[in-house]
């Protein structure tokens, strides 16, 4: 019912009973290009110590591609961050993953003190939103390049990244889901016109920019070709995000963090001839769609509790034109959220 979901740490499955699995089991090789080194910071998914200023790395195994591309100091991560699925990554970005938001593969980096180059190779879902990946991987694969560049602008750190993708996979075709339909006397099924090795390419603009020792923004926009079916993130196929977040140090509360953002969601002109003709995707669908691009704004709080390591988030979002139709919403949506360091 909304293609920018409002909770990043949901995803679209569930099971009342408890199970055991494993998120990320990878290796990761790094070999040093320079003699200079500086110390990493203990943090997910990396080891504190020394770490030289210019290497390559490469990582293989069973990991989120999300960990290594589109990062962002202000907005990336719904634990302690923005809570929308459309600010924690690139939403037009229809990255790679099974329906937990994993992926195998192999990932390289190359990176260098003011920028870096990074290349991916991944598998995708047998099927949209799928939890098993495809094994024939020389029809079914997901290939994403980003180059980045830091910079200081009047004295302050900022970084711009720039994202392409293109995904391989069985995905159908929304213009031929439409002929189909009209054929079959029905509503469209775009899964009626799965054909191995359909594509689709986009590309994502990121920027981080601190403003001062305690406030930052931040700003993304994203498209994709919209011309087949999404396959494994959300129905987005042109966005634009941008906000600011402020560190409670100016408030004399040092590890609090106020966020703002606004987001706009968009749909291609086949995608959203689908949906007006009763088509459906696995987040959103609409037989009589009064198209209006879907506008989300998002403000939260994050606060520490006392001398502890605990953090207590209220969050608020609103949406209007809730799967890109005018003809419903608003909606708000309340959150809070609490997260604990050990």
């Amino acid at each position: 019912g909304v293609a920018g979901f409002p909770n990043g740490e949901v995803y679209r499955i569930s099971d009342a009973n408890p199970h055991v699995y494993i998120g990320r089991a990878y290796l990761k090789q790094i070999i040093p290009l320079s003699k200079e080194y500086e110390k990493a910071e203990d943090k997910a998914n990396q080891l504190s110590g020394p770490t030289p200023t210019s290497y390559i790395s490469i990582a293989a195994g069973k990991y989120s591609i999300m960990d290594f591309f589109d990062n962002n100091t202000y907005s990336h991560d719904p634990r302690t961050q923005f809570y929308n699925w459309a600010l924690m990554g690139n939403g037009a970005w229809d990255y790679p993953a099974n329906t937990r938001g994993y992926t195998y593969g192999l990932t390289f980096e190359l990176v260098k003190p003011e920028w870096a180059v990074r290349f991916a190779t991944v598998m995708v879902p047998k099927t949209a939103n799928g939890y098993i990946m495809d094994s024939k991987i020389s029809r079914s694969h997901s290939e994403t390049l980003e180059f980045e560049k830091r910079y200081n602008l009047n004295g302050q750190k900022g970084t711009l990244r720039m994202i392409s993708f293109l995904n391989n996979a069985r995905m159908g075709s929304y213009k031929e889901a439409l002929q189909w339909g009209i054929s079959h006397n029905q509503a469209p099924q775009v899964d009626s016109t799965h054909v191995l090795g359909n594509t689709k390419f986009g590309l994502g603009l990121n920027i981080e920019q601190q403003i001062n020792k305690y406030t930052g923004i931040f700003f993304r926009a994203g498209w994709n070709d919209g011309k087949n079916q999404t396959w494994a993130f959300t129905e987005i196929d042109r966005t634009i995000s941008a906000g600011i977040a402020l560190n409670g140090g100016l408030w004399k509360r040092n590890d609090d963090t106020f966020g703002f953002a606004l987001i706009a969601n968009g749909l291609s002109k086949d995608h959203k001839n689908y949906l007006k003709a009763g088509g459906y995707g696995f987040i959103i669908g609409d037989g009589t769609l009064n198209y209006r691009p879907e506008m989300i704004s998002e403000i939260y709080y994050s606060f520490r509790l006392s001398n502890y390591p605990m953090w207590l988030s209220p969050d608020y979002q609103l949406i209007l034109n809730p799967a890109y139709n005018n003809d419903r919403g608003p909606v708000h949506a309340l959150g809070i959220r609490m997260h604990i360091e050990l």
